[in-house]
């Protein structure tokens, strides 16, 4: 399990990364830092991996979903609707490439201002 960390504003949040080869990327240029942009329930930014999308990369994702947008080289935070939803789950702007998950509550998300900075970092080994 690969353990990492989301810190904006005054938030921290922990989540983990799947075993994809996006996310192996990712992992790998860790720690990350970038600008808060939101679209709906979603935070995203851009970060500096390059990554094709996935034969299984997807539009509709679950609330706590951790996506890689192609299209926009960014790393996105699913927590609810977005405007291209039809219902009440996120739907990205075009296909996201699944890297990870949520481990803490999502929503506290909606508390990120955009334009402030986030970072992403692996977590601490736990002892």
């Amino acid at each position: 399990m690969r353990k990492i960390v989301i810190t904006a504003d005054d938030i921290t949040v922990t989540a983990e990364l799947n075993e994809s080869a996006t996310a192996e990327e990712i992992w790998e240029q860790l720690p990350l830092q970038g600008t808060v942009q939101t679209w709906g329930d979603e935070v995203y930014f851009e970060i500096p991996v390059e990554a094709e999308q996935a034969p299984n990369a997807r539009a509709s994702v679950e609330v706590g979903t951790l996506g890689y947008w192609p299209m926009g080289q960014a790393f996105c935070i699913f927590f609810g609707p977005t405007p291209a939803s039809t219902d009440g789950k996120p739907r990205a702007y075009s296909p996201v490439n699944i890297i990870g998950s949520m481990i803490d509550d999502p929503a506290v998300l909606q508390e990120v201002t955009p334009g402030s900075t986030i970072r992403v970092a692996r977590a601490r080994k736990q002892d």
